[in-house]
């Protein structure tokens, strides 16, 4: 089995400033993941509590910081577009949990 990510592995996290995101995110900053920024569209240049930069596409938070993965945390009906974007960024690892749906039916 091959070792995807390591102590040099530069992740950002799609979702950073919804609640799931920013909980994972401190929670992987805590454990020594090196997270180096994160993605959330209209909140470009700006940072996270934790004082990560806040890109509006994966593009950008590739260009600037190297990432090779991310974890992606969105609603359901974004995470096929997310992980999409990611892809075409040039992200070698998705990891992609979806919130829960609070549907009514």
């Amino acid at each position: 089995m091959s070792i995807l990510v390591d102590a040099n592995t530069k992740v950002i996290c799609q979702g950073i400033t919804g609640s799931f995101g920013a909980q994972h995110t401190r929670g992987c900053l805590h454990y020594g993941t090196r997270l180096v920024g994160g993605v959330t569209p209209g909140k470009g240049g700006t940072k996270d509590e934790n004082g990560l930069p806040i890109f509006d596409t994966v593009a950008q938070a590739v260009k600037a910081t190297g990432a090779t993965a991310t974890m992606i945390f969105v609603p359901p009906a974004f995470a096929g577009d997310a992980i999409i974007e990611a892809a075409a960024a040039g992200i070698r690892v998705v990891c992609a949990i979806t919130e829960a749906c609070r549907c009514r039916t």
